[in-house]
């Protein structure tokens, strides 16, 4: 659809019924009706219940105004309501149609993923609405065939894509280009959405461990451990070369105090200072990696409240995240079993770090300091 002229519609629209279809479409795109593109029409007709029953009428009306679309359109239209109405139109499917109107920009461009309308960031907003009317003016030069996008066709979808990037690369008056600026405000938004996971599960630690009271620190226990970990460190040997890279602190300059030197390299076991040594199997690194906030704060709070003695292999762990009440939600046999590989590695540090012990449970030296250096992570505190 190229847009519907004022002039179009007033010289048809004498003798026939008010185009009523029309004007609820101008409403649901809230724009006028001389402006409404193939991507307003094609958004309306998914998100409206029972639309299938009105695409006669409406095909109607935009023949009545010169605007027919086309055939192909009207057909894939059809198909589409079809599949939705019976349950068997996935999101991808859908999303690809809407794609095919020639200026709905693609979901994922590059690196950057847009997010849905309402949960855009304001920048993204702003960019995705320039996007899509410089989609529109590229439809209507016949530069992007809508109908060719429909039939698949690879050369008008490579068209299509490759529109969108050169606009995204485009530089803008600061000098930015609108693909790093966008990156840069989503990078802002990652932050800012993982401080306030930080904060909000420090806070939830924080009521766990009013609750158990007081963890003495076992000195004698402390000064052991920091001996071994003194000595391994400078000998660089496994496990304690990937305790290092987690601390990241100079084997040759290391802390005198073994409270901060203990606790620079515990916290560094779920929050890494930098990355592991190569030898290291890249499945077991990055499935630690994966642990998430919940994950980490069902484990800590757990050991916490059962105190020493506590099992604490990796296959415990996983049973704590699944039965724990600190955090909403269940989980699948599945995502159990990736819980625990994520700890598998996780628990050769805490045994080298003397937290727990040959036989899998936790020491009172981990009962103490593991909750200690999971807070200095979320509390984003420099040991």
């Amino acid at each position: 659809m190229t847009g519907v002229t004022g002039v179009q519609r007033n010289a048809v629209s004498v003798g026939f019924a008010p185009v009523e279809l029309l004007d609820r479409v101008a409403g649901f795109a809230r724009k006028p009706e001389y402006a409404l593109t193939r991507r307003d029409i094609a958004h309306w007709i998914v998100t409206t219940p029972g639309a299938s029953a009105l695409l006669p009428e409406l095909r109607r009306e935009l023949m009545a105004i010169g605007e027919p679309l086309s055939a192909a359109f009207w057909e894939s239209a059809e198909q589409l309501l079809g599949r939705i109405e019976t349950g068997e139109a996935t999101v991808g499917q859908v999303r690809k149609w809407l794609e095919a109107s020639g200026s709905e920009p693609t979901q994922i461009i590059g690196l950057h993923v847009w997010d849905d309308e309402g949960e855009r960031r304001p920048l993204a907003d702003r960019l995705h609405a320039q996007l899509v009317d410089h989609l529109e003016r590229q439809v209507l030069r016949g530069a992007i065939d809508p109908d060719r996008l429909l039939a698949h066709h690879p050369e008008a979808h490579r068209a299509y894509v490759a529109a969108q990037v050169r606009w995204l690369h485009e530089r803008m008056p600061d000098g930015c280009t609108r693909m790093e600026a966008l990156e840069d405000e989503q990078d802002e938004e990652f932050l800012a959405d993982w401080d306030a996971a930080d904060a909000e599960a420090l806070a939830t630690l924080d009521e766990v461990l009013a609750d158990v009271g007081e963890r003495p620190v076992p000195a004698a226990e402390l000064h052991g451990a920091c001996d071994r970990l003194r000595a391994g460190l400078r000998d660089g040997a496994p496990p304690y070369d990937l305790l290092a890279t987690c601390g990241g602190v100079d084997a040759e300059a290391l802390p005198s105090d073994d409270v901060e030197l203990w606790l620079v390299h515990a916290a560094g076991v779920p929050a890494p200072r930098a990355a592991p040594p190569e030898h290291y199997a890249v499945e077991l690194v990055s499935a630690s990696y994966a642990l998430d906030h919940a994950d980490w704060l069902c484990v800590v709070a757990e050991l916490a409240r059962r105190g020493p003695g506590a099992p604490a292999e990796d296959t415990d762990l996983a049973g704590y995240v699944d039965s724990s009440d600190v955090v909403d939600g269940e989980l699948e046999p599945g995502d159990v079993d990736a819980i625990a590989s994520g700890f598998l590695g996780v628990v050769e540090l805490w045994r080298a770090l003397g937290a727990v012990d040959e036989d899998g449970r936790l020491t009172a030296l981990g009962w103490w300091g593991l909750p200690e250096a999971q807070r200095r992570v979320w509390a984003a505190e420099d040991p």
